[in-house]
């Protein structure tokens, strides 16, 4: 359940939460409020049962699996935007941007507040064993696995050979990404991820302060179309990797649970908690490069 992509990731760039898009979204709020909690509920219960959805789902390895993936990115960023400077320190920037004692909170306290209501004990039953928590354990796998270029290029070829031969599990793997809404959270996610990069580009005065919300959001407008492409592309290559080892049987129930009150509860909140993440990040990536931009010291 680990599907949403770094925001600052691709060509088009980000991947997830999961990851990974060029510059952030349709709509001004970045990170969401916290909800109130149910009246029956108390927050500290909803804390625990959050932390314990997160440990199941192996959710600190997997920031720790992103701190690799941005810095990776960064150094992309760099060469990108400022070529030749920045060197060891903005490495350590980034990876202090990308820390998972820093981010983890921050995800916390939006899952915490989306899982309010819902029913997190079909969640942990799902996850705890069978087919579920398989699942964790290949997700994390694969994701480990990309960080290494040559494997993500092999997914890549994977791909292109499932659809060329119309593989009956890239149908399967289709119908699983359906059913969570993979692709369209995703895309959601990096347009204001993109928006967030922006605006620590102007804050940081590495781009013109004058660009008003207008223009910064038909910018990130005609940047949707190639989000999409690249965000199925790698999604797919990604979850096919992923999933290999799953028979038809065990990938089928894993789209079925997807498919589910507890599996679309859970991936709406997880999809909170990492477009807060990727919201902050994004940002603070475009400060931290702005400043570069711009001539001065991080």
């Amino acid at each position: 359940m680990h599907h949403a992509l770094h925001p600052l990731r691709r060509a088009a760039t980000p991947v997830l939460l999961v990851a990974s898009l060029a510059l952030a979204g349709l709509t001004p709020a970045l990170a969401q409020e916290p909800q109130a909690p149910a009246a029956n509920e108390a927050p500290a219960t909803r804390t625990a049962e959050a932390a314990q959805l997160t440990e199941i789902l192996q959710l600190p390895a997997l920031l720790e699996i992103m701190q690799g993936e941005g810095v990776a990115y960064g150094e992309e960023l760099q060469a990108d935007l400022f070529p030749g400077q920045g060197g060891a320190e903005w490495t350590r920037t980034v990876e202090g941007i990308y820390a998972p004692d820093r981010l983890m909170p921050v995800f916390e306290r939006v899952f915490a507040a989306e899982l309010a209501g819902t029913d997190t004990a079909a969640m942990r039953s799902f996850f705890e064993q069978g087919p579920g928590a398989r699942a964790v354990e290949l997700e994390i796998a694969a994701r480990r696995a990309l960080l290494d270029p040559g494997v993500e290029e092999a997914a890549d070829q994977q791909l292109e050979e499932m659809l060329a031969s119309e593989s009956p599990r890239l149908l399967a793997i289709e119908e699983f990404a359906e059913a969570g809404d993979l692709i369209e959270a995703n895309v959601l996610g990096g347009l204001n991820a993109n928006l967030a990069f922006y605006r620590g580009m102007i804050d940081g005065g590495g781009l013109p302060g004058e660009m008003g919300e207008g223009q910064l959001l038909a910018d990130v407008w005609s940047q949707e179309d190639a989000i999409r492409t690249e965000t199925r592309d790698w999604l797919y290559a990604y979850l096919a990797l992923a999933y290999d080892p799953m028979s038809d049987d065990e990938l089928q129930a894993y789209t079925d649970f997807s498919a589910g009150p507890a599996g679309k509860a859970l991936n709406r909140a997880l999809f909170a908690g990492f477009d807060a993440v990727f919201a902050q990040v994004s940002y603070e990536l475009g400060l931290g490069a702005a400043r570069y931009l711009a001539g001065q010291d991080i």
